[in-house]
């Protein structure tokens, strides 16, 4: 049985919330966050009974939030908020984004700001543990008034309405609830407005993207340092020293990795002197400086998605101190399309330097004498040469993704909501990019593996024979030519699941949260 996790709102790390993302956990609020909760639901209960006007509560939405509710139609009200709400289209969102999205919902309502009651943090949690995951559309979020539709799809299957997976079928939301035991529960004031007001859609699908990217950026480093070895270029650009009197710690983070995977490396050792070379391409030199600058967005990025997902974010908010009841805006996504457009930048520097790796390893006039494409017969054999074309292209569809999101504003809603964040979109493009880098990555693995293999008989470190070690479990070294797509897949396969990584589990990684 997995362990439940158990969230403090305002104190979750990443480290948690990647627990929640990789996992089928049960996840569950820290008990002592009920009062609030329950504190706030009761200032809602008396606001839906009162004569002031207050919005979500006993007005309408948006644009109509001068429309005036009748204390016994509010119930309706929020129903009804669901399900024209529940517009998203597209294909539907992963389960663990979708599972993820749950969790970091229960933290914002954890916070007692949002008002409702207890019941509806009882459902999440019921669905979160009894794996009842909602199908939610990836399109229809602009990131303004929060992911409205992502989050009424998630709320359509709390009140028995859309659908769920469970199980591994797909179903009516009100089959998969009563299928797990759980039951639909009616919405209660502001229940269904605290519910799809929020930044969890953005925030999630951006934390998923983060999570892969940094495992792609240390990937990165394994097959960097290989590729370093291939072309026997220097690893005297990675020395503490150089780092130190520059100052930036995802450089000297990316640089002691670098270092200590090649240490000790036959090859290194076989050309230190007589080396006609005076440095070595900025592709194989500047790896540091840019890997390291990737590691130091991401580590950015990753503090303010950390403070996001600890954050309450719907509208209005309660202050239970004095009770009052204020309309703001902590719903606009601005700090997580800020946050994936960064995310969005390192992938597609990471796939850059690799692929001017990829590059330099196939030309005989960069390599240091390695054969034309990596072929022992260039010639009656093309070796490589396609593969690198498909690293270019690959590389250019990321560079053309990593356009900011965050600047395409539009107005929407009758012009209510005239300033939106298109934090959906910054996010949700991250799953792409990040499969593109992972092919990228592949492709270097094979042909750094394929040059250091032609070194013969002088062999690389220990610790990067494991890594050509682990890829050749899989895909044997290039002699003739042959049907390569399959080995393409196979390398990014083993890429994607951190086969390269384990293979250098000796091998001290940076690590996202360690500085900021």
């Amino acid at each position: 049985m997995t362990d439940t996790i158990v969230l403090s709102p305002g104190a979750v790390d990443l480290a948690t919330l990647e627990h929640i993302y990789r996992s089928n956990a049960p996840v569950r609020l820290d008990p002592s966050c009920r009062a609030a909760v329950e504190h706030s639901a009761r200032i809602i209960a008396d606001a839906a009974a009162g004569a002031a006007a207050v919005y979500g509560v006993n007005t309408g939405f948006g644009k109509l939030a001068s429309r005036r509710i009748a204390p016994e139609d509010t119930a309706r009200l929020q129903r009804n908020l669901i399900l024209s709400h529940a517009s998203g289209v597209g294909e539907a969102l992963s389960a663990p984004v979708v599972r993820l999205m749950m969790a970091l919902k229960l933290l914002s309502l954890g916070r007692g700001a949002s008002g409702v009651r207890w019941q509806i943090i009882d459902l999440l949690e019921g669905m979160l543990d009894k794996a009842v995951t909602p199908v939610v559309p990836s399109q229809g979020s602009v990131g303004a008034s929060g992911d409205l539709a992502p989050l009424a799809h998630v709320t359509a299957v709390m009140i028995g309405e859309g659908e769920a997976v469970l199980e591994g079928r797909r179903m009516p939301g009100a089959d998969a609830l009563m299928l797990a035991g759980l039951k639909p529960i009616a919405l209660g004031p502001k229940e269904g407005l605290a519910m799809i007001n929020g930044t969890q859609c953005s925030t999630a699908l951006a934390l998923a993207g983060l999570f892969g990217a940094w495992r792609l950026a240390l990937s990165s480093l394994v097959t960097g340092a290989l590729s370093t070895d291939a072309c026997m270029g220097s690893a005297a650009p990675f020395r503490p020293e150089v780092q130190a009197l520059r100052g930036h710690a995802g450089q000297s983070d990316a640089a002691a990795a670098l270092h200590a995977l090649i240490g000790g490396s036959e090859i290194r050792e076989s050309h230190r002197d007589g080396d006609e070379r005076v440095q070595d391409p900025y592709c194989i030199r500047c790896q540091p400086q840019v890997a390291g600058a990737c590691l130091g967005v991401m580590r950015q990025a990753g503090e303010t998605l950390r403070i996001e997902a600890n954050a309450a974010t719907d509208n209005p908010l309660v202050v239970i101190e004095d009770g009052s009841i204020i309309s703001g805006g902590n719903f606009h996504a601005e700090p997580v399309a800020f946050a994936a457009d960064q995310i969005a930048l390192a992938i597609a520097e990471l796939g850059s330097i690799a692929q001017r790796r990829i590059a330099m390893l196939v030309n005989p006039a960069l390599s240091y004498g390695l054969p034309a494409f990596l072929a022992p017969q260039p010639g009656l054999n093309s070796g490589f040469m396609i593969a690198e074309v498909t690293s270019a292209a690959l590389m250019a569809e990321n560079k053309q993704r990593a356009n900011p999101c965050s600047v395409d504003s539009t107005p929407t809603s009758a012009d209510q909501e005239d300033h939106v964040s298109m934090a959906c979109h910054a996010a949700r493009r991250l799953t792409d990019m990040n499969a593109n880098l992972t092919r990228i990555l592949g492709i270097e693995w094979l042909v750094a593996a394929q040059g250091v293999d032609l070194r013969a008989p002088l062999r690389t470190s220990a610790t990067l024979q494991k890594a050509v070690a682990t890829l050749r479990t899989e895909v044997a070294a290039l002699a003739d030519d042959r049907y390569l797509a399959p080995d393409l897949e196979a390398a990014s396969r083993l890429v994607g699941e951190g086969a390269a990584l384990a293979a250098v589990s000796d091998v001290a990684l940076p690590r996202l949260e360690d500085r900021t």
